[in-house]
């Protein structure tokens, strides 16, 4: 399989017709349309590191949700960051593809993976968006909004949440991977009495318990990490004679 024949596979499988409108994704450096494929290296982002590891690894491929390239870029020169990582991209011949807000809409994408992964059942869209991106579903049984927060902490690997605490059990919960603030009045509507998001701002914490809502933030790196493997799914569904490996990739720490 070339570069181009599993980025065909990849765009069909997510269709740009799911993404935001705002958005910028897709076979973001391609130097090589031909070369074979032989491994890919998964990364939520594509920071320096994991431009180097793909070097020294011997990638054909750097994967990822966030898009290297997000905005234009004004000139092609090593003192802009995304630049210099482009550019060591092409001089080694390594593609970079990604897929964002198309991912998240997706079903069976990052926000479908993050209900699963925090146990919700019979998960269906919410949002304002035309394409609804976030995930709203229920747990087997009910739970303190602290033992919820502890189960979000151990299924997310998360060093430490955020929790603004209504007092209401935990049943009926929205989940959108990444930042979320702009849907908590979309998972208010959808009937949640939780919502988990990786950032929300400051007076959506503060006035969560007045609105009767329990609100978690599990950090932007955390709730969207697990579709990296997701990926390297489908990645072998393509070609099982691909090499896959995710990286993690997460530059933030909890200190």
């Amino acid at each position: 399989m070339t570069v181009t024949e599993l980025y065909r596979a990849l765009d069909a499988a997510i269709p740009r017709s799911l993404s935001c409108d705002w958005d910028n994704d897709g076979l973001m450096c391609c130097p090589l349309p031909e070369r074979e494929v032989r491994r890919v290296l998964i990364a939520l982002d594509i920071t320096e590191e994991v431009v180097d590891d793909a070097i020294e690894g011997g990638f054909d491929v750097i994967l990822s949700h966030h898009p290297i390239i997000f905005k234009g870029l004004r000139a092609v020169e090593p003192s802009n960051a995304v630049a210099r990582k482009t550019i060591k991209l092409i001089r080694n011949g390594i593609a970079a593809m990604s897929f964002h807000t198309r991912l998240d809409a997706l079903a069976g994408g990052v926000n479908d993976v993050l209900a699963a992964r925090l146990g919700l059942h019979n998960t269906v869209p919410f949002g304002d968006d035309p394409i609804p991106i976030g995930r709203v579903g229920e747990l087997e049984s009910p739970m303190s909004p602290e033992a919820f927060a502890e189960q979000v902490k151990l299924a997310l690997h998360v060093p430490a949440v955020s929790l603004a605490d209504a007092h209401r059990p935990v049943h009926r919960v929205a989940v959108l991977g990444g930042s979320g603030s702009d849907d908590l009045s979309a998972a208010m509507a959808a009937g949640a009495d939780t919502y988990v998001s990786g950032n929300l701002k400051y007076n959506q914490m503060v006035d969560a318990p007045d609105e009767g809502i329990n609100l978690i933030e599990a950090g932007h790196f955390y709730t969207e990490q697990p579709i990296c493997y997701h990926l390297a799914d489908m990645v072998k569904a393509f070609d099982g004679e691909i090499e896959t490996r995710v990286t993690w990739s997460c530059r933030i720490r909890t200190i």
